[in-house]
């Protein structure tokens, strides 16, 4: 059933055009000599095949359209590769793929590089496939960081970690990526790393919103480092593991590049709101999904369900669903941090 991922000949897609699919792209390219690559729409498929670039994202990437096989059909895509990586915001995913039909995922593997949760259903990417296109986990894929879109895009060194239920078959998968400027780290942790995922944003957020009101280093410095504890005992309730070690980089590293990094989009949207903007005026002026307004909605339902205290995520929820000033908040906030 898993033969064609460790085929030479094996057919990759990408599902998804936004910064990061694009940066994918890339490095599919590196070790692929084709790659299908589903995009929203017609335009922009014609913008690439005439240009050798992505119109709206990492422009600086530059494609031979020879090499891509480009379409607007999210079938026809899946039906014309062994193995699909998904790469949409996760706000936007049911409805983009809701025309896919499950009997065209047979035998395929998924792989997610979505950074978020399915709105109002509170579930990964890897539950999504599972319960609503019957694709067994074994079949299933993550990848995580750390790393932005616009490091990849300038080829600067970076790692990604490739998980799957089955180390060799993680391993194969890293060669989907290795190059010269990417190291990749076979995992086996599908939901750890899906969750840490989207609790880095919700993080990511709070130190944006913190640098946003004027908090420094030394405060953020502990905010980080809580909210690293906060997420360790999430993950913890949510999926057991004692193989699990939170200390390495796709679980604290990525914490930290989307606290700290100039491209972190969650902590820029965090900072706006620390400045006063109100969330959709942000939304709007950033022109980019910040994951982490999603996905904190999500785990502040999920959280209820094995009782947890999570202070640093109750507060981002409470500036960015219910209104609170965050002076207010974050001020709270610093009275519980250790």
């Amino acid at each position: 059933m898993l033969e064609n991922i460790f085929s030479k000949d094996r057919r990759v897609a990408m599902v998804g055009n936004g910064s990061w699919a694009t940066s994918l792209v890339k490095l599919l390219l590196e070790n692929h000599s084709k790659v299908t690559w589903y995009v929203r729409n017609e335009q922009t498929a014609e913008y690439i095949r005439a240009n050798g670039h992505n119109p709206f994202y990492t422009q600086e990437i530059s494609f031979d359209p020879d090499r891509l096989n480009l379409t607007t059909d999210v079938n026809q895509t899946v039906e014309m590769a062994d193995i699909i990586l998904f790469c949409i915001p996760s706000a936007y995913f049911p409805a983009e793929v809701a025309p896919l039909r499950s009997s065209l995922l047979e035998n395929k593997f998924v792989i997610s590089a979505i950074k978020g949760m399915i709105p109002n259903e509170n579930i990964t990417i890897a539950e999504y496939f599972n319960q609503k296109h019957n694709v067994p986990f074994e079949r299933i894929g993550v990848v995580s960081g750390p790393s932005h879109a616009e490091e990849v895009a300038m080829e600067r060194l970076s790692y990604l970690t490739l998980s799957t239920k089955h180390r060799k078959v993680a391993e194969a998968l890293c060669r989907m990526f290795e190059c010269h400027f990417i190291k990749t780290i076979p995992g086996t942790d599908i939901f750890g790393v899906e969750y840490a995922a989207v609790l880095k944003n919700i993080y990511a957020i709070a130190t944006g919103i913190s640098h946003g009101l004027s908090y420094g280093d030394n405060f953020i410095s502990v905010l980080v480092t809580n909210a690293f504890n906060e997420m360790r005992n999430f993950l913890h309730a949510a999926h057991p593991d004692t193989a699990r070690r939170t200390l390495k980089s796709s679980y604290l590293g990525d914490l930290l590049v989307t606290c700290y990094s100039q491209f972190s989009r969650n902590r820029t949207f965090g900072a706006m709101i620390g400045k006063g903007y109100s969330v959709n005026s942000a939304q709007m002026e950033m022109n980019m999904v910040a994951e982490g307004y999603y996905g904190s909605r999500c785990i502040h339902e999920l959280k209820k369900k094995f009782d947890l205290e999570m202070p640093i995520a109750d507060a981002v929820y409470s500036i960015l669903y219910e209104n609170r000033p965050a002076s207010r908040v974050i001020k709270e906030l610093s009275g519980k941090l250790l």
